[in-house]
């Protein structure tokens, strides 16, 4: 899993994100930095509201004192396979590379990470920025 803060470059740099079941996402500055949660269709729901806006809503959680988020106080944290789609037709390769991994994307230099889905964060991270 990419860290919020790799996440919170990849949004300022103009990633997207549609909330949809089974994503990943943190709640910064509320002292749950450590903590990733997961859209479900049971526990965390996202709400489109009258007017455009949309919630997270977090069901029948005794431990929180939270009944909804704003979309826009969540950081996704998108998973490898998301950071390569993203990517599209550009992507060319995630390879092995010393101790950790490589990608290549046309027409950006490699971007290396001690894992996989911190490689695809910062090519993808080029992508958006270039």
């Amino acid at each position: 899993m990419i860290s919020i803060e790799l996440a919170v470059e990849l949004r300022a740099a103009g990633l997207q994100w549609r909330p949809a079941p089974g994503d990943r996402f943190a709640i910064p500055d509320r002292d749950l930095d450590d903590q990733a949660f997961v859209l479900s269709d049971m526990i965390i729901q996202v709400h489109d509201l009258p007017g455009g806006e949309t919630v997270i809503g977090f069901n029948g959680t005794t431990e929180w004192a939270l009944d909804d988020i704003e979309r826009d106080e969540a950081i996704w944290l998108p998973h490898e396979h998301q950071l390569r789609e993203r990517l599209g037709s550009g992507f060319r390769a995630l390879e092995r590379s010393g101790d950790g991994w490589r990608v290549a994307v046309d027409g950006h230099a490699d971007s290396f990470g001690a894992t996989p889905g911190d490689a695809y964060a910062l090519a993808l991270l080029r992508v958006l920025r270039a």
